[in-house]
């Protein structure tokens, strides 16, 4: 049969999964009465709240006697260990760019990649239908971005297909609209080279996982040589050189949206296979016999590192089901075993874990899935890796890019600047203006809330990890202090009308709160302790009801990525299935004085 293996990358939000939605439609995978909704492939709630893809996943179609094995990859860097894991199955890639934005730095990110492992891309020009594209453009921008990133000639000599993937079109010319995408899919079958048939001992490196609850765990993985089949033994050979033996019990291959049983698997073939006992991602399958493992996947470093702990509030237990150090132990090992920029270090405490990762959003990914799960645990201030290279103290440097209007990129610059950031180009596109600055880690760290807040929401950030370098100095954080609850117990809007002028709260009135929680943010630096559970005295000469003409302004409420990102070093965020509390590390104020003093 003939195949083609195909990853679709691009930057967030320029239409990869919407895309991947219409060539299910295309090769007529659905009934004709069946009800589909839209990004099939999104199927965790995660994934279709923030509106972005988080985990690769394959669907397979049809198309006029091709078979077409898809994936869908993440946009964001932040989960580069997904994209990296899964070009190696693949034998082209779709580069799907916004034909009004052009190349952004994650498209640079993952192309990179791509090219790197020699594979050919089609570039797609999406959203050919919104007012000021610029299609030739963009179109240019592609070539000179492959030009820098050191393509290949066969790669620069790349086919363009123009298209709306939301109108469900697609065309050689963005001119001309046509009625469907079959331009696309005939130029994938056409120009997308099929696997070569290598004959010889079988060899799969295993680039995925599954788990289903009645067969365990799942390799999935492209055969790479020879030919696979149930009930054949295999040698299954680890990273550290360590094999065992042992047999096939199932393969499936992808069809469409499921699996479905198959007899044999040639090379080529992107399968997974059910029975193996002990295997990681990078893991390779050979012959018994003669061994011949491939290499492994490299994947970058992680840049950022945080502390989990066991939630040791006095609210602990009251939401979720897992609460205990064994379970969150268990927990993200089980992570470990399919996200494959995650490290975890065991601490002095038996209670708490050094959890390293991409950056903020790769982490709090798994915070928020972990608390939908049911866990509750405590999350200390993010924190980035500091190696010494040749005696010099060197950090993680990221190149931000922002898109704002041409009237706040002033704003923009100092804000950036202030947390040491260096401005390399300046570009004006319409009535908008594109920023590029080279920036410690540290420095984004909390700079997407101040940079809303400072543009009025219109600025547009993204930012991928370069390379280590030399320290660049001091940062200013944050300097207000915090307001911090004197007692537990319920809060009033009578104490809290009293303190407003104190400065800003996170907690609504009739909230329950505990000694030691962060309540709010002071107008000042320095921390402050308040009693926001004080309750009116009432006497037989007061009415109770007068307190309901309290003017309260309304709390902060923080998102997960908020929180981290505004927490000080001796606080925690505490996560819960309900809820998120900001908390001081130490609750008895006595305590948190005595450690001020040795400090």
């Amino acid at each position: 049969m003939n195949i083609r293996n195909i990853a679709i990358i691009a930057h967030v939000d320029h239409g990869k999964t919407t895309l991947v939605d219409k060539m299910l439609m295309a090769s007529k995978l659905f009934k004709e009465h069946q009800q589909v909704g839209e990004l099939i492939m999104d199927n965790n709630d995660l994934e279709r709240e923030r509106g972005i893809t988080i985990l690769a996943k394959n669907v397979s179609v049809n198309w006029k006697g091709t078979k077409i094995n898809i994936i869908d990859t993440p946009g964001h860097a932040d989960f580069g260990g997904e994209v990296e894991r899964v070009l190696n199955m693949t034998d082209g890639v779709l580069l799907l760019v916004d034909a009004f934005e052009g190349p952004m730095p994650q498209t640079r990110f993952v192309l990179q990649k791509a090219l790197n492992l020699g594979l050919k891309p089609i570039v797609v020009i999406n959203k050919v239908d919104k007012p000021n594209c610029r299609p030739e453009e963009v179109q240019e921008a592609i070539f000179d971005l492959m030009f820098s990133l050191h393509a290949t000639e066969e790669q620069l000599d790349f086919v363009t297909v123009y298209g709306s993937a939301r109108e469900n079109w697609m065309s050689d010319d963005w001119k001309v609209r046509t009625n469907d995408i079959s331009v696309l899919m005939d130029s994938i079958v056409k120009n997308i080279p099929a696997p070569k048939p290598n004959e010889g001992t079988p060899q799969m490196l295993i680039s995925s996982l599954d788990y289903s609850a009645y067969l365990g765990r799942i390799a999935i993985g492209r055969v790479h040589r020879g030919t696979l089949k149930p009930g054949m033994e295999i040698s299954v050979v680890s990273r550290d050189g360590s094999m065992y033996k042992t047999r096939i019990k199932e393969l499936n291959v992808f069809e469409g949206l499921g699996r479905a049983k198959a007899e044999e698997v040639k090379a080529g073939e992107i399968c997974a296979l059910v029975g193996l006992d002990k295997f990681e991602i990078g893991d390779s399958i050979c012959d018994p016999e003669s061994p011949e493992p491939l290499d492994p996947i490299a994947v970058d470093e992680p840049t950022m590192s945080m502390l989990f702990t066991i939630n040791n509030s006095p609210f602990y237990g009251k939401e979720g089901k897992f609460v205990t150090s064994r379970h969150i132990k268990e927990r993200l090992d089980k992570e470990l075993e399919k996200n494959l920029a995650l490290r975890v270090e065991e601490t002095d405490s038996a209670d708490a874990w050094n959890v390293f990762g991409r950056g903020v959003l790769h982490l709090s990914v798994l915070i928020e899935t972990m608390r939908r799960e049911g866990y509750e645990l405590q999350v200390g201030q993010p924190k980035v890796i500091i190696k010494e290279i040749a005696g010099e103290k060197h950090e993680p440097v990221e190149e931000l890019t922002i898109d704002l209007p041409k009237e706040m990129s002033g704003k923009a610059i100092e804000l950036v600047t202030q947390r040491r950031g260096e401005l390399k180009s300046m570009e004006t596109k319409g009535d908008r203006v594109h920023l590029e600055f080279i920036i410690p880690s540290r420095g984004i760290i909390g700079l997407r809330n101040n940079m809303l807040t400072a543009t009025s929401g219109e600025a547009v950030m993204a930012h991928r990890f370069i390379e280590f370098q030399p320290w660049k100095g001091t940062i200013e954080k944050r300097q207000n202090g915090s307001l911090i609850a004197m007692e537990s117990g319920t809060a009033y809007a009578y104490a809290i009308d009293k303190l407003q002028d104190r400065g800003k709260f996170f907690i609504f009135p009739q909230e329950e709160v505990y000694m030691g929680q962060v309540v709010g943010e002071n107008n000042r630096d320095g921390d402050i302790t308040v009693n926001v559970t004080k309750s009116k005295k009432l006497t037989n000469m007061r009415a109770s009801g007068s307190d309901d003409k309290v003017k309260l302004t309304p709390p902060i409420v923080f998102s997960l990525e908020e929180a981290l990102e505004y927490i000080q070093g001796d606080e925690y965020v505490e996560v819960t299935p309900k809820s998120i509390r900001l908390r001081k590390i130490f609750l008895q104020e006595h305590e948190r004085k005595r450690l001020s003093k040795q400090a």
